[in-house]
């Protein structure tokens, strides 16, 4: 019989594998040889095509109804978001370092609490207020010193991604029985059919292919997956905490195997950025403990 502490253990390792699935975007990044828009598109459709794999195991949008709940006004704009974020997400990979953008993408938390406050009237506490303030020099320094370096729109593209992925976490609280799935679905074949047309296919050739399906599976579909599954049984501040690691896995990876070194800004404002997302976390951690629901 599996105890209490032996599913809490499971679920750490769920969120934990998750974390290391999403971890390797960067290195499936550097190992593409096409160009961003080939990338851009392929790599959704391959999003969608395993995206079914969740759908199925999970339940998801069995109905019409949930599907014809995606098209509602904060459907609409859910999917816009989505397919904003993935657009941004790799094209900024392609032109700024894959640390820049996994320690910007660390503060979509504080920006999705400020979206929050003006969408819907939710008081943002203080400790999530600092930490935001904090987040935002560490981003400030990491762009101040991209500025005539030729990364700056890399950095733009990412501080974009988080922005558009911040919508994404505050969209179903405007509309609790809002579906995900489908819009997640509906976005990645929407950013395709955007992208298609500026993809050159006769760059895909086996290796790209590869890198593109197991990029879409693994780092979509699989990473979900062990997500969802997990997280049911952790406490969300601490499947946040987990995740975290995410923020110096990511940029490690590419580090060690395609010695793409992070800048020393990056670092710095990196360094800020993980501290002030791990103090969050922490403090909501013991808070959630002290007070268990």
């Amino acid at each position: 019989m599996t105890t209490q502490p032996d599913q809490h253990a499971r679920g750490a390792l769920f969120v934990l594998a998750a974390t290391v699935a999403w971890s390797a975007s960067g290195i499936y990044s550097r190992l593409l040889t096409t160009d961003a828009w080939t990338a851009i598109a392929w790599r959704s459709l391959f999003a969608a095509l395993f995206l079914i794999v969740p759908m199925l195991m999970f339940g998801a949008a069995r109905t019409t109804r949930e599907w014809r709940a995606a098209f509602a006004p904060a459907g609409l704009a859910m999917i816009a978001c989505q397919t904003i974020s993935q657009a941004a997400f790799l094209g900024a990979y392609f032109t700024t370092s894959v640390a820049n953008v996994a320690v910007i993408y660390a503060t979509a938390p504080f920006i999705a609490a400020v979206l929050g406050r003006l969408l819907l009237k939710e008081p943002i506490v203080p400790r999530t207020m600092l930490t935001g303030l904090v987040c935002l020099i560490g981003v400030a320094i990491i762009i101040s010193a991209s500025i005539g370096g030729g990364t700056v729109l890399g950095d733009l593209l990412a501080l974009l991604m988080t922005a558009t992925f911040a919508g994404v976490i505050v969209l179903p609280r405007l509309d609790p029985k809002l579906p995900t799935m489908p819009s997640i679905m509906i976005s990645a074949l929407l950013t395709f059919v955007l992208f298609v047309p500026f993809s050159s296919p006769g760059s895909l050739d086996a290796h790209n292919w590869i890198v593109l399906a197991a990029f879409g599976g693994t780092n979509f579909s699989v990473a979900l997956v062990l997500f969802i599954i997990g997280a049911r049984h952790l406490p969300p501040a601490e499947a946040a905490l987990i995740g975290t690691v995410e923020i110096v896995m990511t940029p490690l990876w590419v580090w060690l195997l395609f010695s793409e070194q992070p800048p020393l800004a990056t670092m710095v404002g990196g360094a800020i950025i993980f501290g002030a997302v791990v103090w969050h976390t922490a403090t909501e951690l013991r808070r959630a403990r002290r007070n268990p629901a």
